[in-house]
């Protein structure tokens, strides 16, 4: 079901722009890349710090108190979905959450914003599932965004990390062949993240409400190897 247009959505989204970076190129061909819309990461955040980056945050929970108990990272938000993104752009203005900046729009450009080999982790949190075979393409661990990944991601001794939580098994088991069969590396994995001993989660909005309904989590990291 359609979301229902927020009031004053484009207002409140100027509001925010101190915190929002909209991804508008002119190219919308993603699959043609070019560096005049990279972002200077250490002049957007006033710092140099690690990056840590989020792919559809939502309404923000994770990612605001993410980076509260983080302050020493600096973190990028990720959302196409306008009417959701301005509830999570207002939260960090409300909270005055300095370490938090966020993208709009798609994340097949991610890398026409974001330098290569400049983010120490990605969180992919309850990622639509795209459950038709015939949408495949458009899950966020599909192989085709996993290569924005790679190129994203920091190499060598301190390699990057993608750290993916959902309440799906069909995504989790898709994103386990996908991450397998692309050569990447997989460990800390859990069936059941609640009633396991990981400690330090932070849940999202989705992720409190599926396990208050009974709903297992499933969790892992990878790495390329």
């Amino acid at each position: 079901m359609r979301m229902r247009r927020k009031t004053h959505l484009l207002e409140r989204l100027d509001a925010c722009s101190d915190v929002i970076i909209n991804m508008d190129r002119e190219n919308r061909d993603f699959s043609v890349k070019d560096d005049k819309n990279l972002l200077d990461i250490d002049e957007l955040f006033g710092r140099c710090a690690p990056l840590y980056l989020e792919i559809g945050c939502g309404k923000g929970r994770f990612i605001c108190e993410a980076a509260k108990a983080n302050s020493e990272y600096n973190f990028l938000a990720v959302e196409k979905a306008s009417n959701v993104l301005v509830t999570a752009a207002e939260s960090v203005q409300e909270q005055g959450i300095e370490n938090v900046k966020f993208l709009r729009g798609a994340a097949e450009y991610l890398d026409c914003y974001i330098p290569k080999n400049s983010v120490e982790r990605i969180y992919l949190n309850f990622s639509c599932p795209y459950p038709k075979k015939s949408y495949a393409s458009h899950r966020l661990t599909h192989r085709q965004f996993l290569e924005i990944y790679q190129r994203l991601l920091k190499k060598g001794e301190a390699v990057g990390e993608i750290h993916m939580k959902t309440d799906n098994m069909q995504l989790f088991e898709f994103s386990i062949e996908e991450l397998s069969q692309c050569g990447w590396a997989i460990k800390n994995v859990s069936l059941d993240l609640h009633n396991s001993d990981f400690e330090g989660n932070i849940m999202t909005e989705y992720e409190e409400r599926f396990s208050s309904e009974g709903a297992p989590i499933y969790r892992l990291e990878a790495y390329k190897l």
